[in-house]
C-alpha cells in the first residue's frame, strides 16, 4: 500500500498501539485491505507500559460523588493518587467542568452500564482474537487480588463491590490465611482481600502488540511509519490522508485511534474531543526476589503490582500535566515504597522507570463509533486505564461498523458527539 494509490477500498488505521493493531487485525480477518499508520514504532506508547491487566471489574466512572469528596485531600498530598501540575491547571478547567457534570447520580448509573456492557464482552472478543493470531498463551490463568488492611478499608471500597454485584461480575471475599495461601508474598497485615478471577493478566503487553502486528503483516497487511498532518475531504466524505513528508494517501475510511494524540487529529477535522492525558508511571523490577502468580491492587494505597514482562511491574497514579511536560519519576518511586508494604520481601533490583499517556475522557467511557461530521472517519479512543481490556471488543465494534454488520451491543453510549 503506497501513497498515491486510488483504490478507495483501502482502510487506514491511524495509531499502532493495542487498540489500532487489534482493529487492523480484525478488519484484515474480514477480508479488508488495511494500512496501519503511526508516527512512532508500534506499541511504544501506553501499550508498552500498561499494567498488563484484563481489568473487567474496573469500569466504574472515576467522576462520582465519593471521588469528589476525596479530591481536595488527594490534590494537596504530593504523594496522593492524583496530582495536577499548577502550570497546566488553566488548560484543564473545561475538562474538569465536564468531569464534574459526569458525576450526577443519574449519569453515573448510565456510565456504569456503558462500561459494564463492554466488560461483559471482553473474553467473547479477546479469546478469538488471540486464537486467530496464534497468541493464546499470552494470557495468564490467575486473577487479581484487591487488598485491605482491615474492615474500615474494605468498607471504603464497598461502593465498587456493590457495582460488581449489581452487574453480576464474579468475586470472592477472602480473609486470614486464605490470602497468603493464594499469594504467599503478601504481608500478613492484610486482613481482607477480594479475588477477581476474571481479571487475568498478559505475560508481556508490548510483545502482544508486536506479535499481533507481525501476524497482521504476515497475512498481507501494511505498516507505514508516518505522521498524519491533515485530511482531504470531498464534500462531507473522507478522500485522503496527508503526511508530514508531503505525500498523500487515498483512502475510503480511516479509524483514528492514536491514544492521547487522537485529539490533535480530531481537531484537524473540526471535531474537537475533550481528550486529556492521564500520565501514568511504572517501575519494572527484573530482580524482585519474590515470585507472584496473581496481580494485586491496594485501593487505599492507589497502586497495582503485576507479574509481567519477565519481572514484576509496579504502577498506578494519575498526573495531569499534558503531553509535553517532562516526567516526574518521584511518582514511580512512591509506588514502589507502597508495594513493599504489601510485599515486604520485594527487592528492587534491575529496574527501569517509565511514564506514558493514557487517553482520558471526562466521563471515563471511550469513544467508539463514526464521526459526526466526516463520512468515512471512525474514532476508537479515550479508553483510559482499560485500553488493553477493551482492545478486542473495540476492534469487534469498529469492524462491525466499517463492514456494515450489526454490533452485538448498543453503541450509542460511546458516540463522539455525546459531550
Amino acid at each position: 500500500m503506497v501513497a498515491g494509490r486510488t483504490d478507495h477500498d483501502l482502510i487506514a488505521v491511524v495509531g499502532a498501539g493495542i487498540i489500532g493493531v487489534a482493529i487492523a487485525f480484525e478488519l484484515q480477518r474480514r477480508g479488508r485491505a488495511v494500512i496501519l499508520i503511526d508516527r512512532d514504532a508500534s506499541g511504544r506508547g501506553a501499550s508498552y507500559g500498561n499494567m498488563a491487566s484484563i481489568a473487567v471489574t474496573e469500569f466504574m466512572p472515576v467522576s462520582r460523588p465519593s471521588v469528589w469528596a476525596q479530591m481536595p485531600k488527594w490534590l494537596l498530598d504530593p504523594e496522593g493518587p492524583i496530582t495536577v501540575r499548577p502550570s497546566y491547571l488553566p488548560k484543564l478547567v473545561p475538562w474538569f467542568i465536564r468531569f464534574l457534570e459526569a458525576s450526577r447520580p443519574s449519569r453515573v448509573r448510565e456510565l456504569e452500564a456503558a462500561g459494564a456492557a463492554l466488560c461483559r464482552r471482553v473474553y467473547d472478543d479477546l479469546l478469538p482474537m488471540l486464537e486467530g493470531a496464534g497468541l493464546r498463551n499470552v494470557l495468564s490463568d490467575e486473577g487479581c487480588l484487591s487488598l485491605y488492611t482491615d474492615d474500615a478499608e474494605f468498607r471504603a471500597d464497598r461502593e465498587h463491590i456493590e457495582v460488581l454485584e449489581r452487574f453480576g461480575f464474579p468475586h470472592e471475599v477472602l480473609g486470614g490465611n486464605a490470602i497468603q495461601d493464594l499469594e504467599p508474598a503478601i504481608t500478613p497485615k492484610i486482613g481482607r482481600a477480594v479475588l477477581f478471577p476474571q481479571n487475568r493478566s498478559v505475560r508481556d503487553p508490548y510483545k502482544l502488540v508486536v506479535s499481533l502486528l507481525e501476524r497482521f503483516c504476515a497475512l498481507g497487511g501494511s505498516f507505514k511509519p508516518a505522521e498524519v498532518v491533515g485530511f482531504d475531504r470531498f464534500g462531507e466524505a473522507l478522500e485522503a490522508i496527508r503526511f508530514k513528508d508531503g505525500r498523500r494517501l487515498a483512502v475510503s475510511r480511516a479509524i483514528l485511534c492514536a491514544g492521547a494524540y487522537t485529539g490533535h487529529l480530531s481537531r484537524m477535522l473540526g471535531e474537537p474531543i475533550p481528550l486529556e492525558t492521564e500520565r501514568g508511571y511504572h517501575t519494572q523490577i527484573m530482580a524482585p526476589g519474590i515470585a507472584m502468580r496473581h496481580s494485586i491492587i491496594w485501593p487505599a494505597r492507589a497502586f497495582m503490582v503485576t507479574p509481567t514482562a519477565g519481572g514484576i511491574r509496579v504502577g498506578g497514579t494519575v498526573e495531569m500535566a499534558g503531553l509535553d511536560a517532562a516526567p516526574d519519576y518521584r511518582r514511580a518511586r512512591v509506588l514502589v515504597k507502597r508495594a513493599q508494604e504489601a510485599l515486604p520481601n520485594l527487592e528492587v533490583g534491575e529496574t527501569t522507570e517509565w511514564m506514558g499517556h493514557r487517553p482520558a475522557l471526562p466521563d471515563t467511557v471511550p469513544i467508539i463509533g463514526r464521526s459526526a461530521k466526516t463520512r468515512g472517519i471512525y474514532y476508537a479512543t479515550g479508553h483510559g486505564h482499560l485500553g488493553l481490556t477493551y482492545s478486542a471488543t473495540t476492534a469487534r465494534l469498529i469492524a462491525d461498523l466499517v463492514t456494515g454488520a450489526t454490533p452485538p451491543i448498543d453503541i450509542s453510549p460511546y458516540r463522539v458527539n455525546r459531550f
